[in-house]
């Protein structure tokens, strides 16, 4: 295989997918119904560039985080994922490590809640996409890489926009602790996730605490407090779902219909819509 192949492969399902199908805005004159290089890169979080060079065959090797990224952004089925892996000379990964293919089910079920905060991450808590409205909501994370996606990781040791109460922050520290302890148990040859918890353990004392004290909980329906940079504070309930066979979370995030914070949440709607037109 060359990376020829991955490039025309790469054009050809690009040129397939329409910007609403991948849940971006419409706007504005387009010469193709597909998706532009720029729109591709920003879904899959790597740069126009990259994108180019792939599809012109001047890029070799590409990571399998990438890749898998590209699979999801361009809506992949299975076997073409496969192939896509095959191309890029990967190794499809196995059952030893976090799933993190979405199907494309969950993705039509993603493209329903437009209006809705939604992001998806693996049963690791690292991110895996967000929507419009998550990312005005939360924050671009298109350009984080490696830990920087994962949610624990951004509690425990980065920055984040949620605002807790101290049993709030203590019933949440419990459920991520609980569930990561869990997804360590069932993947335990998963050398990403192992070096996550290593990090963790050494550099946050609260988590090392929890996680030595073998705390037991799970992460359910919770109440939020985001405080946005434009809007200010929003209170607001965030549903967890779990998809069936790979652990996967999907987070929605909701406000009482009529309250002030309704209001705010289409006020980032179309903030968020308008960031992403002008991008």
């Amino acid at each position: 295989m060359t990376t020829t192949e991955l490039g025309q492969a790469l054009r050809r399902w690009r040129d397939r997918i329409s910007p609403d199908t991948a849940g971006l805005p419409v706007g504005g004159q387009r010469r193709a119904a597909g998706l532009r290089r720029e729109e591709l890169a920003l879904l899959a979080g790597v740069s126009v560039d990259y994108v180019t060079r792939l599809e012109q065959g001047r890029a070799a090797s590409p990571s399998a985080q990438v890749v898998e990224a590209l699979a999801r952004s361009l809506r992949l089925t299975s076997d073409e994922r496969a192939y896509l892996f095959a191309l890029a000379g990967l190794v499809l990964p196995g059952p030893e490590v976090v799933p993190s293919y979405i199907p494309p089910s969950v993705l039509r079920l993603l493209d329903r809640l437009v209006g809705t905060p939604v992001a998806v991450t693996d049963a690791a808590f690292t991110l895996l996409m967000a929507n419009p409205m998550h990312q005005a909501l939360m924050g671009d994370m298109s350009g984080s890489r490696g830990f920087e996606r994962n949610g624990v990781w951004g509690h425990f040791l980065g920055r984040t926009r949620l605002r807790h109460t101290q049993e709030e922050r203590r019933a949440l520290e419990i459920g991520m602790v609980s569930e990561l302890r869990a997804i360590a148990a069932k993947y335990p040859s998963d050398r990403q996730l192992r070096r996550l918890i290593a990090e963790l353990r050494a550099r946050s004392e609260r988590f090392a605490k929890l996680w030595a004290s073998g705390v037991v909980g799970r992460l359910e329906v919770s109440h939020k407090t985001v405080e946005h940079p434009q809007v200010g504070l929003l209170a607001l309930d965030c549903n967890v779902l779990r998809v069936d066979g790979n652990g996967m979370h999907i987070l929605a995030y909701s406000a009482e219909p009529g309250t002030e914070d309704a209001e705010k949440l289409g006020l980032l709607a179309v903030i968020g819509t308008q960031k992403l037109a002008a991008e």
